[in-house]
């Protein structure tokens, strides 16, 4: 078996293996290379992160954005930082688009990402034609493809 199990976790979910835990994706969504999730029907899009950014991340306490709603953003645009226990980062746009609004409640408490990432933990709204997004299996091989890297990093051993 590879670390990648693609094989359906439920009816409604896929998940990658990260060493003994799993992290799950729902399958009604599509995801970014940058470990974002899309989600809505038409041109506006909901943004989050996902299960693996979290895992990864581990307790968010700190938030802000960049730029403001309403902002036209290109692909990999920074867009805002992120604080977490494990690392600091830049955030990047998922997709062009133009930024519809934040989640503003994750800008008091984000907090609010660790514990509902696909539901109320949700980052922004993008409107989007949604190229470069992937399906939840692109996604998942993608994961495969980055996860000895991502390994490495972890331990600290990048340049190993």
């Amino acid at each position: 078996m590879t670390d990648a199990d693609s094989a359906a976790a439920g009816a409604d979910e896929l998940v990658f293996k990260m060493g003994e835990f799993g992290a799950a994706f729902p399958t009604d969504r599509r995801y970014a290379k940058n470990h974002m999730w899309a989600q809505g029907e038409g041109p506006v899009v909901r943004v989050g992160f996902t299960a693996y950014a979290v895992r990864l991340l581990q307790d968010v306490y700190f938030l802000e954005w960049t730029v403001d709603p309403r902002t036209a953003v290109v692909y990999r645009q920074e867009i805002g930082s992120i604080e977490s226990k494990k690392a600091e980062s830049a955030l990047y746009a998922p997709a062009a688009g133009r930024i519809v609004r934040f989640n503003e409640r994750l800008l008091d408490d984000p907090s609010g990402i660790n514990v509902d990432k696909y539901d109320s933990g949700w980052l922004f709204e993008i409107e989007t034609d949604g190229v470069g997004l992937l399906e939840p299996t692109e996604y998942l091989a993608h994961l495969d493809d980055v996860w000895e890297v991502t390994q490495r990093t972890i331990k600290g051993q990048a340049n190993a």
